[in-house]
């Protein structure tokens, strides 16, 4: 069965940070480029972050740039976004998603994974 699923997601602080998985079943993660999704409540779903599939090519939306990175592990099937820095408005549910090259450009996302919910609040 192809699938991704994510994990990782939770509550934390103002400042804290989280680690999320995104784990692929059914198909090699080295053959796609991966992007990081979220969505908030009554806002429009943004991009977060993309990693081509070599681990080469990154890209962060700015509302991220400095405190999220993403990386891979083809070893491991799984990429990562580790959040460091968080804020209140971070609050969202967050997707991985995979598809084919320049998937940051093309937006083709033709996998998805069932989301997480990550929230920041004291």
């Amino acid at each position: 069965q192809t699938q991704l699923v994510e994990s990782g997601g939770g509550l934390v602080q103002p400042g804290g940070s989280l680690r999320l998985s995104c784990a692929a079943s059914g198909f090699s993660l080295g053959y796609y480029d991966i992007s990081w999704l979220r969505q908030a409540p009554g806002k429009e779903r943004e991009r977060v972050s993309c990693i081509s599939s070599s681990g080469g090519s990154t890209f962060y939306a700015d509302s991220v740039k400095g405190r999220f990175t993403i990386s891979s592990d083809n070893a491991k099937n799984t990429v990562y976004l580790q959040m460091n820095s968080l804020k209140p408005e971070d609050t969202a549910v967050y997707y991985c998603t995979a598809g084919p090259i320049d998937l940051c450009v093309t937006h083709d996302y033709r996998y998805w994974g069932q989301g997480t919910q990550v929230t920041v609040s004291s």
